[in-house]
């Protein structure tokens, strides 16, 4: 079979995915020549926004990346040659005004809307010019996106400068003449936040570019925008974003990037501002005057800057501000607050954009009864493992500021820090997402990014969907993969590398690699141990098979994006495979334990070696970024260093006789994968639907709409597992689910779970819970017992009754099954007897 070329690809994927395609392989009159032996011109009006006479070079650069022919940048409308691309803001570009005024061009669809552009060709817009391809935005950013995604279109990744993805060279473009009009955007305000970034970023970013000053920044801009993003709370530890370098805001302002600051960080001042200037305690009982002469500053300082306001008030060190909940004190910290901004600003607090975020003990604030003017939007957020905390009601009467949501990809904090690779997959990330945009809290998305590298998949993945959440959904997740794959490597290695990833994500939800140790797997039960090395060695040599296969100028590339991330967490393994075979056979007084000594030693060097050969990627373009420590916890913080997992040598090989038992997993058992029912009700407008990939070994299942939930009744939506047993008895089903907060702010969400013609038994979620453990083992169980009266056929039923419950597995057996880390693996149903 022929591969599918790039375009042929795009156009494929472009039928799940919702992708306006603007590139074509005809040359005929229907098309707008970019490229075909001469590149057409490039034209913005020189009075027209910084940012459009910005983007118009950046354009420029991609398609001479692409074709090796760069396009000239005109001002002047009568130097243009027969073939012109015009890029523009409606109400700034005279050029576009001009043709609006002789009815040859309307731009009433783009009049008032948000970051929206239309792209389309126009045949003889000139006398001297053939055609001219239109690229007109609403506003900047507007046309600022509509010009990048076709920078992305014709080959240049948005990743370009930070993975070193190289151009997808081609000799021709040609864009087709079919006018787009973009959507705007569902999520208003989208944007990183880059945290816990020392020692990787921190370490990198003053060896490259000598701090955290608008050098660096500016590449950040760009990618930001690239990826149609427009928000960024930036680096505050032990940095100040405004005054490290007071060329950072007003370089951020040109490219359109809106800047607030953390959750900690109120009236847009760095926490280590007040370090550097603050006058007494962080206090406003005892300190109030100052506090307010310091956040003053802030806001004088905003000047015109597109500007996000953070307010309210944490402790000092992001801690709590006080013991229990001031609701007064609070109260009376925003009222001050939005009096400083309307006095700076000169008009109402109202004006000018503000956020509350309802971050840890916050949110008791709010749940206790402390409202916010309606103009301030609600930051909920989730409980720094992804795991949203609380959604507004559903139906429930909108707010002038609207909710948004703070996410995170990276935490430093309990149960352990996980900064040191990207352990994120996407598939809950989107389950999570869509609840937010179900439930209505779609005015800001922000996600902690850490050190931004290595989160490029899952930061591509989270502003695309926040740009438009009707392009992924339950049924298209997978294909994400694979376009994601193609932009970066091309069609002939999009399937395979998409894989590679798709797999990498699960694997790596399972346990954060901080938390692994030689005690996470079995090494009896199920050969849990064994599979799952297994697992990961034979997605290494995927991995390794695919980068010796691309080209040498995707090696770095592949590297940082693919084989890194999959080598590292393979080797991680290895070695807490080797230390626990060390300490199973010293334990036995068994020379053999020295081979996996010596082993698990060799890794531990590997690891480090690993993180070298980062360093040196193009030319040590990287160097610092894996200097994050990772092995040797003991707490919830990170150790100084990595260190060796302790190991043992057995000098008297004299090993104890042993007398096999029987193995504990030889007891009856049923597993089910939760997709793998034997029929699914579907009832009162509830539809069960397959996530593909969700959970720590498969699939999950959930209902939809999210928004729903009902009752118990006999005809409530439910799943049925059908098993045989030829045993009777005492059963306990277990079903394991992704660790969903009860979200809803009620007792905890609840299912049901009946046993053939027993009466359902209401089980809650989240009774009796231990989060700590909910979250590093990233599922929560729940145990049910029944009684089997006969032997024969039985019938396992999952009832639903609240809505964002996701079920990954259920299993059922007759005694006190072997611990392992993951559910047993599934079992085949004897269908004949079924």
């Amino acid at each position: 079979m022929k591969k599918l070329s790039h375009l042929l690809l795009l156009m494929v994927l472009g039928q799940y995915l919702h992708a306006q395609q603007l590139l074509t392989n005809r040359t005929d009159k229907n098309s707008f020549p970019l490229v075909n032996g001469t590149a057409a011109a490039i034209y913005t009006d020189s009075t027209d926004d910084w940012l459009v006479n910005k983007v118009a070079t950046l354009l420029q650069a991609d398609v001479e990346k692409v074709t090796g022919k760069k396009p000239a940048l005109i001002h002047n409308i009568a130097d243009a040659p027969a073939n012109v691309v015009i890029i523009g803001t409606c109400d700034r570009s005279r050029m576009l005004q001009s043709l609006r005024n002789s009815n040859k061009i309307s731009y009433g669809d783009l009049n008032g809307k948000w970051e929206t552009y239309r792209i389309q060709t126009l045949v003889k817009p000139f006398a001297h010019i053939e055609k001219a391809l239109i690229i007109a935005g609403s506003d900047k950013r507007g046309a600022a996106y509509g010009t990048l995604e076709l920078c992305k279109q014709i080959g240049v990744s948005p990743w370009y400068w930070w993975a070193d993805v190289p151009a997808r060279k081609q000799e021709t473009l040609h864009v087709n003449s079919t006018a787009r009009l973009s959507t705007p955007p569902t999520v208003k305000y989208r944007g990183i936040f880059i945290n816990d970034e020392a020692p990787a970023f921190a370490n990198w970013t003053k060896e490259k570019f000598g701090g955290f000053n608008h050098k660096v920044y500016e590449k950040m801009f760009e990618l930001l925008l690239r990826l149609k993003g427009n928000f960024l709370w930036p680096a505050m530890w032990g940095n100040a974003f405004s005054d490290d370098d007071t060329l950072n805001p007003v370089i951020a302002h040109q490219w359109g990037i809106v800047v607030g600051s953390s959750h900690h960080e109120p009236m847009l001042r760095a926490h280590d501002e007040w370090r550097r200037y603050g006058k007494g305690p962080w206090n406003y009982v005892r300190n109030d005057s100052s506090l307010r002469d310091f956040w003053r500053k802030g806001i004088m300082r905003m000047q015109q800057h597109e500007s996000i306001v953070t307010i309210g008030m944490r402790g000092d060190g992001d801690e709590p501000m006080t013991e229990g909940t001031a609701t007064a004190l609070l109260e009376s910290i925003v009222k001050d607050q939005r009096q400083i901004i309307s006095d700076v600003t000169g008009k109402p607090a109202a004006a000018t954009p503000q956020l509350w975020a309802l971050y840890k003990e916050v949110q008791d604030y709010y749940d206790k009864g402390m409202r916010v003017p309606d103009d301030v939007t609600l930051l909920l957020c989730d409980d720094n493992w992804g795991n949203i905390r609380k959604l507004p009601p559903a139906g429930a009467p909108s707010r002038g500021g609207g909710y948004g949501i703070y996410y995170h990809f990276d935490y430093v904090g309990d149960p352990r820090n996980y900064k040191w690779i990207n352990t994120n997959n996407v598939a809950r990330v989107w389950e999570q997402m869509h609840l937010a945009k179900a439930y209505g809290a779609d005015r800001i998305w922000i996600v902690n990014v850490g050190d931004l590298k290595p989160m490029e998949f899952p930061i591509s993945f989270f502003l695309d969907y926040a740009w438009n959440t009707n392009d992924l959904n339950e049924d298209n997740l997978r294909k994400y993969y694979t376009l994601w794959a193609g932009e970066q490597f091309g069609t002939a290695y999009a399937t395979r590398i998409g894989d590679i990833l798709r797999r990498f994500g699960q694997y790596a939800a399972r346990r954060k690699p901080e938390l692994l140790d030689a005690g996470t797997y079995s090494l009896t039960a199920y050969k849990e141990a064994t599979r799952v090395l297994s697992e990961w060695e034979t997605l290494l040599a995927d991995a390794e098979a695919v980068y010796a296969a691309v080209p040498a100028d995707h090696k770095d590339a592949c590297f940082q994006l693919v084989l890194h991330p999959v080598k590292a967490f393979t080797i991680v393994h290895q070695l807490y495979h080797a230390v626990a075979m060390n300490r199973q056979y010293a334990a036995q007084h068994d020379t053999t334990a020295n081979s996996w000594a010596d082993k698990a030693k060799q890794l531990y060097i590997s690891d480090s070696l690993l993180s070298i050969q980062y360093h040196q990627l193009a030319g040590g373009k990287w160097n610092h970024m894996m200097d994050q420590t990772h092995i040797g916890y003991t707490y919830w913080q990170q150790p100084a260093s990595n260190s060796m997992p302790a190991v043992s040598y057995i000098t008297r090989h004299q090993p104890a006789a042993i007398t096999p038992d029987t193995p504990k997993d030889t007891l009856p058992y049923f597993s089910f994968a939760a997709a793998a029912y034997t029929n699914a009700l579907h009832r009162g407008g509830i539809r069960w639907k397959v996530i593909p990939d969700i959970g720590r070994t498969g699939d999950g299942i959930t209902t939809f709409p999210v928004t729903r939930s009902l009752p118990l009744n006999k005809n409530s939506p439910c799943l049925e597992y059908g098993f045989f047993s030829a045993d009777t008895g005492k059963i306990a089903v277990s079903c394991y689910f992704s660790p969903t907060l009860d979200f809803t702010g009620g007792k905890g969400l609840k299912y049901a779970i009946s046993v053939d013609n027993e009466a359902p038994v209401i089980v809650g979620l989240h009774e009796n819970g231990d989060w700590n453990k909910w979250v590093a083992d990233n599922v929560i169980s729940r145990t049910t017992s029944f009684r089997l009266r006969q032997p024969g056929k039985h019938t396992i039923r999952y009832w639903m009754i609240s809505a964002g419950i996701v079920l990954q597995q259920i299993t059922a057996s007759y005694g006190t099954l072997p611990a392992s880390y993951l559910p047993p693996p599934a079992t085949v149903n004897d269908h004949e007897h079924y």
